[in-house]
């Protein structure tokens, strides 16, 4: 069991047929999230081929994250809150700058964490794709845009996903606070690793 701190990164290597369980332990808390075949990086997550697989943009059980040599990484075999994202993308200071104004430069965002957990695995930033928000709540409006609302998270929900084959995971525990994607305040989440059934 691992308590990621608001605004962290985390990353570990989960192994096949292996349980990594994250667990909202506040609510209203996005966890984005990048997968990787542990033993050959160019084979990572992607979301178009995930998408193509699960017919629908949002994941829940049963959803199986595809690589993009279309193998499984890993499938969602338990989930309490519903609905997660896979369009969001995760914030950057860019993003930031161009959404929220100039003054929100400075603030730490998801690509950094992905840049400097990643930089510890051997990654750059050119083995950054489009990631998966656990919790976000991200619909897409009649006109086609994205929004980004309050959660539909709440204090102790989990995911549990299964390895599919080894796999390096990174997690940015989100720093975002222009947005109402972690309540504007965030806050730590649980990551746990174990064998056999799911926790």
């Amino acid at each position: 069991m691992t308590v990621v701190p608001a605004r962290a990164a985390w990353s570990a290597t989960v192994r096949t047929g292996q349980f990594l369980t994250l667990t909202d332990l506040h609510g209203n808390q996005a966890v984005d999230f990048l997968v990787y075949d542990a033993h050959d990086t160019a084979v990572r997550y992607s979301a178009p081929d995930t998408l193509q697989a699960g017919s629908g943009i949002f994941l829940t059980t049963g959803s199986v994250l595809m690589s993009n040599e279309h193998t499984p990484l890993m499938t969602v075999v338990e989930d309490n809150c519903g609905r997660h994202d896979t369009l969001g993308g995760a914030c950057s200071k860019e993003s930031n700058t161009l959404r929220y104004g100039h003054h929100t430069w400075s603030q730490h965002a998801c690509v950094d964490n992905f840049l400097a957990e990643g930089a510890r695995r051997g990654l750059t930033k050119r083995d950054l794709v489009s990631n998966i928000n656990w919790y976000m709540n991200v619909p897409v409006e009649k006109d086609g845009t994205l929004g980004i609302v309050d959660g539909l998270s709440a204090p102790g929900l989990k995911v549990v996903l299964r390895a599919e084959t080894d796999v390096l995971v990174l997690v940015s525990n989100c720093p975002q606070i222009n947005n109402p994607c972690n309540g504007f305040e965030p806050t730590p989440v649980d990551l746990t690793i174990t064998d056999g059934a799911a926790a």
